[in-house]
């Protein structure tokens, strides 16, 4: 239903660009407010236009679009052919062709406007989200960066601090094997002087 729905736009702009081939005729005459008629039905297209790009995408609107114009335009020359009273007189025939072929095609390049226009709002506002990103991103970066840094820092004052315990953890080994040995060659020494005596005794 919903796939239907989207179609509907399509079919109100066929119905807009088919309706401008009355302009002006015997049948309907609007005068002076021609401009307005215009300028409405070349608005109308645009929104369709806009419309159609939400629903249907850039390229099948694209597609799409295009198909109507090729199909009114042809429509509206067999049309206009058949009942040329209507329409024309019979000696300007080709050069009232041309005219209302290009008044579909003016309509149709309106609704290809509109879906431009509607494209390049959709892409500038996801660009400034991505730029917003990016530069979240970009301070992210740099407050992890200064974390690390901090934490090289941090690591290497801690690894200092090892170092040196263990500089002086080994030294106080150093000490204590340097002064227990002294000791011993002290006891030894003592020993033997003992010793000594008592075999001159």
């Amino acid at each position: 239903m919903k796939k239907l729905f989207n179609y509907a736009t399509p079919v109100l702009l066929c119905v807009l660009m088919f309706a401008s081939n009355f302009l002006n005729t015997k049948l309907f005459n609007f005068g002076d407010n021609s401009f307005a008629v215009w300028f409405v039905l070349s608005f109308l297209c645009f929104a369709t236009g806009w419309y159609i790009l939400k629903t249907l995408g850039w390229r099948l609107g694209g597609k799409v679009i295009f198909a109507i114009i090729i199909s009114v335009t042809f429509i509206s020359v067999i049309m206009i052919s058949m009942f040329m009273e209507y329409f024309s007189s019979s000696e300007l025939l080709t050069e009232n062709l041309i005219l209302y072929s290009l008044r579909n095609i003016t309509l149709g390049a309106m609704a290809f406007f509109g879906m431009s226009v509607s494209e390049i709002l959709t892409l500038q506002r996801n660009l400034f989200v991505l730029e917003e990103k990016l530069k979240v991103f970009d301070e992210v970066a740099k407050d992890a960066k200064k974390e690390a840094e901090l934490e090289i820092r941090e690591a290497k004052v801690k690894a200092e601090k090892i170092i040196n315990d263990a500089e002086a953890t080994a030294k106080n080994t150093i000490l204590k094997k340097e002064r227990i040995e002294m000791e011993l060659k002290e006891f030894i020494q003592a020993e033997r002087e003992l010793i000594k005596k008592y075999e001159e005794l």
